[in-house]
């Protein structure tokens, strides 16, 4: 496939983490945009961010009670 050039106008901090997660994931920073707007646009996104809320809408309670046994542990106390 063809490849043609794109421009975008993003603050300095947008610019660093995007540059960041390419290279954590090996990938120049267009292939990175590139995949984030095919991911998106295929609606795999949408996918991760439903299973991911069907998840927490399920398993809520166990979190839940792990949070509040921790704050009712005797002797506990913020550092």
């Amino acid at each position: 496939m063809a490849k043609t050039q794109l421009g975008a106008r993003v603050d300095s901090e947008i610019k660093r983490l995007a540059e960041a997660r390419a290279a954590d994931r090996g990938l120049s920073l267009g292939d990175y945009i590139a995949g984030l707007v095919r991911d998106d646009t295929e609606g795999l996104r949408q996918r991760g961010l439903d299973a991911a809320r069907r998840f927490l809408d399920e398993h809520q309670s166990v979190f839940d009670d792990l949070e509040d046994g921790e704050r009712h542990v005797p002797g506990a106390h913020a550092a």
